[in-house]
């Protein structure tokens, strides 16, 4: 007795086929799975006997072999549940086959209920990469598969309800198709921060170019506050980032039932305890912070309280746009291409430089903690900016500051320009243009090359740090709809590196 089942796997953030054989024949009664599975994947023989004899099937007191094809490929997690119950009961005659074109996971509870898994996006996406017509998933999965296109996807609550549907004695009613539709997802506005008028403009040139900024300013100075407001002035995502964004956080288990897709640019503020492996991917091979900000904001607070080799391990996603995880179950790259965004004390009681006085650290504790961040960081951040503190004259005034909306309409116009500029090029956005890029869109005109090649010498640029700014300087002539940087530009842009640690 055989049977062929199709099902999905999941590797890094992509899904994969899995094709089942089941294959029942005389011997010494046992269940044995090859196909390189792990421990979740051998345990599912135990769930998927006790959910059979729950429901009143019978279980083959017989020799039964599950090879998971593709061999050579590790399986992991409880996802092949369900289709080992489906191939031992169609195998044995005890319910219809399934299509060639149908495909199932999900994981099974003793009593045949069927329960949600990670990678619900990814595995359905795979599915219809395959060629699937019809996707059986958990009930609390479906709303997140429903968004691969080209299939129908069914919620399926316990394995009686499925097999009935197989054998045409009952209806099943596909999930609706996904829409993406960032006004479910309101964030805060830009309008609720009182003063800093300064850090605004810096936030919105970074946001028109995905530039990396650091923040630096007393405790209470609203440096978070503004952080927060950054996804809120983003350009919306469009579909295939969001379901790109939405296979990662997926994968690491983060979706629900409830919020299915990642409708908003996401931000992520791990805390300053956070390990290497939290930031770039854990010993499960599962996304760290670092992807789950992919498309979207890191936002580290409080950046020299981080171990220096966190902060050191940020180098090369900000350069490449993905993260290499390498542990003893195997390697994964992962994308983790955002926007880095900081903030940072000036001293370690935070108030060094306040006309109170009430700092009392000296200088050389004070240049010890700022000494914490790396050099080669610092030369990776394109915009820096000072974030005072509040007289009490703006804490008193309301808040009457311009609004996300306003801002992000800016934005948005400084990115189309960009969309436009770099249309049939791998490049995107102003803060990842290449060589070739900044040779044809950030020349300068005499008045500013005299005034770069000041800036130069007098603040000690590195070759890296040169570029940054032409970088800024382009997206700051976006937002006022230039053609070519003029000065005016490239002076503010400037401004954006003036500002020194000791």
């Amino acid at each position: 007795m055989y049977a062929r089942i199709r099902s999905l796997g999941i590797k890094g953030i992509g899904g994969y086929e899995v094709e089942l054989e089941v294959s029942i024949s005389s011997g010494l009664p046992r269940l044995d799975m090859v196909g390189l599975p792990d421990a979740a994947v051998k345990e599912a023989a135990d769930r998927v006997r006790a959910a059979i004899k729950h429901n009143g099937w019978d279980f083959p007191v017989s020799r039964i072999t599950v090879n998971l094809a593709p061999a050579d490929t590790k399986k992991a997690g409880t996802v092949y549940d369900l289709p080992v119950l489906l191939g031992i009961l169609a195998a044995t005659g005890q319910c219809k086959a399934p299509r060639p074109e149908d495909m199932f996971f999900g994981e099974l509870s003793l009593t045949g209920q069927l329960r949600p898994v990670s990678g619900a996006l990814p595995m359905a996406l795979a599915a219809e990469a395959a060629g699937a017509r019809r996707l059986f998933v958990p009930r609390d999965n479906a709303a997140e598969a429903a968004f691969a296109q080209g299939l129908q996807v069914y919620p399926v609550e316990n394995v009686r309800q499925l097999t009935a549907f197989l054998a045409g004695e009952r209806e099943m009613e596909p999930a609706a198709p996904g829409v993406i539709d960032p006004d479910s997802a309101p964030v805060p506005d830009f309008a609720e921060v009182k003063g800093q008028e300064n850090v605004k403009r810096a936030l919105e040139v970074a946001a028109a170019g995905g530039h990396n900024v650091l923040m630096v300013g007393p405790p209470g100075a609203g440096k978070s506050m503004l952080a927060k407001r950054l996804p809120g002035i983003l350009p919306d995502m469009d579909r295939e980032e969001a379901l790109r964004t939405t296979a990662i956080w997926s994968v690491a288990g983060l979706t629900t039932a409830e919020n299915p897709v990642v409708v908003r640019r996401p931000f992520r503020a791990p805390n300053q305890t956070a390990s290497r492996q939290a930031l770039a991917g854990g010993a499960d091979l599962r996304p760290g912070e670092m992807s789950l900000a992919h498309n979207g904001v890191l936002f580290l607070d409080e950046l020299p309280e981080f171990h220096r080799d966190v902060i050191d391990l940020l180098r090369q996603p900000l350069e490449e746009g993905e993260v290499t995880v390498s542990r003893a179950s195997g390697t994964v790259t992962y994308p983790s291409r955002f926007m880095l965004v900081c903030a940072m004390n000036p001293c370690r009681c935070g108030w060094y430089g306040h006309p109170s006085g009430r700092c009392r650290c000296t200088e050389r504790s004070v240049r010890e903690y700022q000494g914490k961040i790396s050099g080669p960081l610092l030369d990776r951040i394109d915009i820096m900016v000072e974030v005072p503190a509040l007289e009490y004259e703006e804490l008193e005034a309301r808040p009457g500051g311009e609004s996300s909306a306003a801002i992000k309409e800016r934005v948005d116009a400084a990115r189309a320009a960009q969309r436009e500029r770099f249309a049939g090029t791998a490049v995107l956005e102003n803060a990842r243009m290449g060589p070739a890029e900044m040779e044809a869109f950030c020349g300068l005109d005499p008045e500013g090359s005299a005034l770069m090649k000041g800036a130069y010498e007098a603040l000690g640029l590195t070759a890296r740090s040169y570029d940054r700014i032409l970088r800024v300087a382009r997206t700051i002539a976006d937002l006022d709809g230039a053609e070519r940087i003029q000065a005016m530009h490239l002076a503010e842009a400037i401004q954006y590196r003036t500002f020194q640690l000791k």
